[in-house]
């Protein structure tokens, strides 16, 4: 159940709690006033008809010593009290009164029946009013409730959007000082706040990497003067290392920005994936095993397809096991290995720059892949399949262009 739905419910249940007690009091009150008057008139006529009595003159509607009288009205005139009685137990209520002169009982009665009906119809009016109010609130509260979950809405949409990386995404402020009026400057102030922190995170990256480029060339060019030898070999893999990482850690600080636009031309697909495999520096003896189910052409930029690709059979065997397998189907590509399967934080979270862990494919390689994939426009998703091992999918079925070659790569 929606806060709008809620909501509304809460404030009809409401008005229509308010309305059953409101009616409730109307009624009682207005039964005990009607019949406090019937008795003060009852009562007035009964003194009268004593008198009358006492005097020797009995008008037509005065019993005198009646076979029947309610019991209640009967004990109080034996007691020597003149009473009145609402007896509801016959067809139609009466109201009677009595009291004792000597050995005589002097009585009256009334019909109650117009005082009663006159109590339904106040009955009838009070449901009527008591059913129009509370529709009345129920179309303000389901108003007031759509307004303020429609406020709401855009405010979870917009924490979505900033959580996705949109960190241009703000809140509209509409006046007021109510509750959502806060959350809406509280939310633009975290989303300034952390769009200021990952600006500077991303300003301390690349200005690292761009004062390490020099001396890490520097290093790569004197580690090649370097004589032959077993030491030599260990330092110049060493700097190829460090150089890549840099390329890699200034690459993200690029990725991160909203600088980088693809540069797309019409490709086939298993091409593609071949060509990445080609160039992916592959643990010795290891082979990558290219399936290409049903090829298709795709227009997108091949550059950053391989790229992607290269980072994801890379990281299958860092950090999975072989054999490993890359397979295009249509627009689809699926590389699979036999490791231990990417961690639940990967899966739920994604790649995140600078966070490693054993056997876990997070990092730049991983963060690398993502980035070039929404560059691409295209999808890049993570699971770990039910008879184990790590499965990336690049897919790139919207670049797809009809008519694409077949099965074995011919058009």
């Amino acid at each position: 159940m929606g806060l709008r739905t809620k909501i509304g419910v809460a404030i009809t249940a409401t008005a229509a709690l308010v309305a059953v007690i409101m009616g409730l009091v109307v009624h009682h009150r207005t039964a005990l006033t009607q019949l406090d008057t019937a008795r003060d008139s009852i009562d007035s006529r009964l003194g009268a008809a004593v008198e009358d009595h006492a005097a020797g003159f009995d008008r037509p509607r005065t019993l005198i010593n009646p076979d029947r009288i309610p019991g209640p009205l009967r004990k109080a005139i034996d007691r020597g009290r003149r009473a009145t009685y609402l007896d509801r137990s016959g067809p139609e209520p009466t109201l009677w009164a009595g009291s004792r002169l000597g050995n005589d009982v002097i009585v009256l009665k009334h019909p109650y029946t117009r005082q009663m009906r006159n109590l339904q119809d106040l009955d009838g009016i009070l449901w009527l009013a008591g059913g129009l109010g509370t529709a009345f609130a129920c179309v303000v509260g389901v108003g007031l409730a759509t307004v303020a979950g429609r406020r709401l809405n855009a405010s979870a949409r917009t924490a979505e959007r900033i959580a996705h990386g949109d960190l241009t995404a703000r809140l509209r402020p509409r006046g007021g000082r109510d509750e959502i009026a806060r959350l809406t400057v509280a939310v633009n102030t975290m989303a300034d706040a952390l769009a200021a922190r990952l600006q500077a995170e991303r300003e301390v990256t690349s200005n690292i990497a761009h004062e390490l480029r020099t001396p890490v060339a520097g290093l790569v060019a004197a580690a090649a003067l370097l004589p032959p030898g077993r030491p030599a070999d260990m330092v110049r893999e060493r700097a190829r290392r460090l150089s890549g990482l840099m390329e890699d850690v200034l690459e993200v600080a690029r990725l991160d920005g909203s600088a980088e636009h693809a540069e797309t031309d019409v490709r086939a697909l298993g091409e593609l994936t071949r060509r990445a495999v080609r160039a992916t520096a592959v643990p010795d003896g290891a082979v990558v095993d290219v399936r290409v189910v049903r090829d298709s052409l795709v227009d997108t930029d091949g550059r950053r397809v391989e790229r992607i690709l290269a980072n994801l059979v890379t990281n299958a065997f860092r950090h999975g096991a072989a054999p490993v397998v890359a397979e295009v189907d249509g627009g689809v590509v699926r590389i699979r290995d036999s490791g231990p399967g990417f961690p639940p934080r990967l899966l739920r979270s994604g790649p995140q720059r600078f966070r490693t862990g054993s056997g876990s494919g997070l990092g730049l390689g991983l963060t690398i892949a993502a980035g070039q994939a929404r560059v691409l426009g295209a999808r890049l998703a993570f699971a770990n399949p039910e008879g184990g091992g790590a499965e990336a999918v690049l897919d790139l079925t919207s670049a797809v262009r009809e008519g694409g070659p077949g099965p074995d790569g011919s058009p």
